[in-house]
């Protein structure tokens, strides 16, 4: 009878084992590598992703699992859209299925959606400014996402370049000149205004947002060509280009997307965005090129520092002539104070965002020099002996007026401040053209 019960217990023992097995078994057929995980999406001028392996799911308020992991629910994309306050035809089937491909490569691509929310609180901020600005709409502060990801550096085999892929002509064209080893096209705020200067100038001639930006992508002759020779005015039901085709519905899903993060699952926690840059900038007007090194040592930061703040300046030297230069807060007056230079001929530094320009202390350029033009206050120095003769004819500016430029000041509306002609302060600052940056300060005859 014993070894009975023994046999039995035996026989209990193996099957709750075996029923073990199966449990554990079944917890462990799930693996983070299904058939659920994000595919790669392909990296183009227009369309640039970083994408990584999926994180973890964690549970939102619905009860659903975080976009991108593991045991991911089916999300539906939205049944209406609208892109700048224009309608998508959602309810044509090719247009449903066409938004809902760039939306589902999206509304799962968990990394890169994160990395996006951290760069839009840096960046932003400041460019739904400038929408406001040029009364634009707010949603083409998306377009810049799918041009560069929010990364000032990028750059597209086709010669696309900076936040907003300007090719070189049409930057130009923008006030985004390249010369040499300056190119303007990565400075993201110049960079900015020419977008949005130029989406608007499309807009004006399409009298519609879907084809502005889709001409932004292509350009604006391939465009008129599509539409001439297909007899075909909307842009949803022309036949482009397969990016172009594509890239207003990556903007309307990442809008989709961003703009309810937190309906899709995506919480970034406070403060741990990318916070907004604060910046001195100076003007400085260089005779001769000078390394960044010596300049990047003068404000106190790294060349790399400098480098990613100045990521106009595409080479190892600054240029020759008058050039803007950015530190972090508070290493612009080091800069002024450590930098001198028989190159340096003058610089103003402000602190952002309102300007209060200093001037800096600069060694005499040489004689043999020629002397270079002046946008700032001059730097007053005891000069040679052979520039005596110079010193007397500065000697009345003492009793000049002066003005320290600001946001949205015009030399005609200067002139008219001081009832003086637009061509004197020209020619008692050595200006040439109209343009003006804040924090200069003319000198008012």
């Amino acid at each position: 009878m014993k070894r009975r019960n023994q046999g039995n217990a035996c026989q209990l023992l193996i099957m709750g084992m075996a029923l073990l097995g199966v449990c554990w078994g079944c917890s462990t057929t799930q693996s983070p590598q299904s058939s659920t995980s994000t595919p790669p999406v392909s990296v183009t001028a227009a369309q640039t992703s970083e994408s990584t392996t999926p994180a973890p799911a964690s549970t939102v308020s619905s009860g659903h699992t975080v976009a991108g992991g593991p045991l991911s629910p089916y999300i539906p994309p939205p049944d209406r859209m609208d892109l700048c306050g224009e309608p998508v035809p959602l309810n044509h089937p090719d247009v449903a299925e066409r938004f809902d491909r760039e939306f589902t490569l999206i509304v799962y691509n968990h990394a890169q959606v994160y990395l996006w929310l951290k760069r839009m609180e840096r960046f932003f901020p400041w460019v739904e400014e400038r929408l406001r600005h040029y009364n634009l709409p707010e949603d083409l502060k998306y377009v810049a996402i799918v041009e560069s990801d929010l990364l000032p550096n990028a750059c597209s085999p086709k010669g696309a370049a900076g936040p907003w892929q300007f090719m070189p002509s049409t930057g130009a064209s923008y006030g985004l000149e390249q010369r040499g080893s300056l190119d303007k096209r990565f400075d993201f705020e110049r960079a900015t205004d020419g977008a949005f200067r130029l989406l608007s100038d499309l807009n004006k001639r399409y009298k519609n947002w879907a084809l502005a930006i889709a001409a932004y992508n292509c350009g604006d002759k391939r465009i008129m060509d599509e539409m001439r020779s297909q007899r075909v005015t909307d842009y949803y039901f022309l036949k482009l280009p397969q990016e172009t085709e594509r890239y207003v519905f990556r903007i309307l899903a990442i809008k989709a997307v961003l703009g309810n993060a937190a309906q899709y699952g995506y919480v970034l926690p406070r403060g741990m965005g990318y916070q907004e840059l604060k910046l001195d900038k100076v003007h400085v007007t260089l005779s001769s090129p000078v390394p960044i090194r010596t300049v990047a040592e003068a404000g106190g930061i790294t060349f790399r520092e400098f480098k990613t703040l100045n990521p106009v300046f595409r080479a190892d030297d600054i240029p020759s002539g008058t050039q803007e230069l950015k530190f972090p807060a508070g290493a612009g007056k080091v800069f002024e104070k450590n930098f001198c230079s028989g190159r340096l001929q003058t610089a103003a530094v402000s602190s952002e965002p309102g300007p209060q320009p200093v001037a800096a202390r600069a060694q005499p350029e040489p004689a043999k020099s020629k002397p270079a033009a002046v946008r700032a206050e001059p730097v007053k120095s005891t000069p040679p002996v052979k520039q005596a003769p110079a010193k007397k004819e500065q000697a009345p500016a003492k009793k000049e007026k002066s003005h320290t430029v600001k946001k949205g000041d015009t030399l005609s509306g200067i002139a008219q401040k001081y009832s003086v002609s637009v061509q004197e302060i020209r020619k008692v600052n050595r200006i040439k053209g109209d343009d003006l940056a804040p924090g200069d300060k003319l000198r008012i005859p």
